[in-house]
């Protein structure tokens, strides 16, 4: 790809226009990033999902074997390919931000964990993707990997299964097993802490399992993993009171934000919430986040981790959200818009103008993000960032469009709005140098965008 297209053809791949043979045209150049940004569109033809899965780049597949765009079932054709690695890929599924992926069909799953390459069958066992109903039959699989996986579908797993992957022979089998009783069963819990040894996964343990009085006791005064134990909703009031006046802040903290005190009870504890401190949404209160009276009481707390576990939840009341959208902590505000449903307009515009975290420029991608008005509110601000919100105002004519596009810091967010006039926008794409977004514009007609194909010198 020259230097001179080679912006423009990028912008061209992320094109939401561009037909199928002018994706097709992109996928015989040579540029492996721009094939990668065809392979992993939305909504591709048939035709380019084809011409992807016949390709004998192998890069290629691997790119749409990762893509969270492509359709499951047309991912799943690619579970018997001679590469080892794109199997893997299918078996691992997509890496996704806050969202989930639409599992393959089950012959998928069934293909690639009896794949001859053990790689590819393990990933598949632990595939976050793969549906419970497919893992349930596998609890009495010769693979303890399998079998180890068998147990994220407890729930579907009959009596007879559970108990003997309890008793499994192999350790971390037994271990996988546990951490599905060890909240109703204290003898678990305690054997669970002692097999464990060092593993991360006491503390996750120590965190919601039933604790014997004994290994309680135990644990709070050998002073062992005292964060873990104070969040422990079955810990005796009694060592709840002596955990409060821990020598540690944290531990404090974690004591202060627990589901049975009362407010009088949280403010006689000794602690205190960094305004920068990432905290994670309490579990008591994300169990209950679909419960009106549990969130309005987190909402209304004057502790600041309740209000930000309750700003989250997709059940947190309608006046809720509101008392949140003025909250004085920036984080409340923040995951409100991030998380509820329906988020304050204004405050999302707020917080997207105002804020200094990076997650506040992903606002303007919210269906609740303002539109109306933004012309007149910001036409002769000076500020770049509130000019280029002009261009989101559905009243904007095409005629005020192609006088934005004649301002420099405007020139590249104007030449990607489809109600730019046909003319200016040509003129912008005829000179590539300045302007390459012209080629993401989705009005222009495929003639154009073939045109700029044949100038790139990009084969027929």
């Amino acid at each position: 790809m020259t230097d001179q297209y080679e912006d423009a053809l990028t912008w061209l791949s992320w094109n939401a226009a561009a037909p199928a043979s002018v994706l097709l045209r992109l996928l015989k150049h040579g540029d492996r990033s721009l094939r990668k940004y065809v392979a992993q569109r939305k909504d591709l033809p048939p035709e380019v999902v084809e011409a992807i899965l016949a390709d004998p780049d192998p890069h290629l597949r691997m790119d749409f074997a990762e893509s969270w765009n492509a359709d499951p079932a047309q991912r799943a054709r690619l579970v018997d390919d001679p590469l080892w690695k794109v199997g893997f890929l299918i078996a691992a599924g997509p890496l996704t931000y806050r969202t989930g992926v639409e599992p393959m069909p089950d012959w998928a799953y069934e293909r690639l964990l009896a794949h001859p390459d053990e790689r590819v069958r393990h990933e598949a066992a632990v595939s976050p993707t793969i549906p419970a109903h497919v893992l349930a039959g596998l609890a009495d699989h010769a693979d303890r990997v399998f079998r180890r996986a068998s147990c994220r579908a407890w729930d579907r797993l009959p009596q007879s299964a559970r108990q003997a992957l309890l008793q499994d022979e192999d350790l971390e089998v037994r271990q996988a097993a546990a951490l599905y009783v060890c909240h109703e069963d204290a003898d678990r819990t305690a054997w669970l802490v002692e097999s464990l040894g060092d593993s991360w996964r006491v503390a996750d343990v120590l965190r919601t399992a039933r604790l014997g009085r004994d290994l309680a006791e135990r644990l709070v005064a050998a002073d062992e993993h005292p964060s873990a134990v104070a969040a422990n909703p079955g810990l005796p009031p009694d060592l709840v009171r002596r955990l409060a006046v821990h020598p540690d802040p944290h531990v404090r903290l974690v004591v202060s934000a627990r589901a049975e005190l009362t407010e009088r009870e949280r403010a006689a504890i000794d602690y205190f919430v960094e305004p920068e401190a990432r905290l994670s949404p309490l579990e008591w209160v994300w169990a209950a986040r679909e419960d009106a009276d549990v969130l309005r009481r987190c909402a209304t707390s004057a502790h600041l981790w309740l209000r930000r576990s309750a700003a989250v939840c997709p059940g947190l009341p309608p006046d809720m959200a509101e008392l949140l959208a003025r909250d004085e902590d920036f984080a409340v505000r923040l995951l409100l818009c991030e998380f509820h449903p329906e988020p304050p307009p204004e405050l999302l515009l707020d917080l997207y103008l105002n804020g200094e975290h990076r997650a506040v420029k992903m606002l303007i991608s919210n269906p609740r993000f303002p539109t109306a008005g933004l012309a007149a509110r910001f036409a002769d601000s000076t500020d770049p960032e509130r000019r280029r919100l002009v261009l989101r105002d559905p009243a904007l004519t095409p005629e005020f469009l192609d006088r934005l596009s004649r301002e420099p810091e405007m020139t590249g967010p104007a030449a990607r709005d489809p109600r730019l006039p046909l003319a200016r926008l040509r003129e912008l794409l005829a000179d590539p140098e300045p302007v390459s977004a012209a080629a993401g514009n989705p009005a222009l007609p495929a003639e154009d965008m073939h045109r700029l194909l044949d100038r790139a010198g990009v084969p027929a």
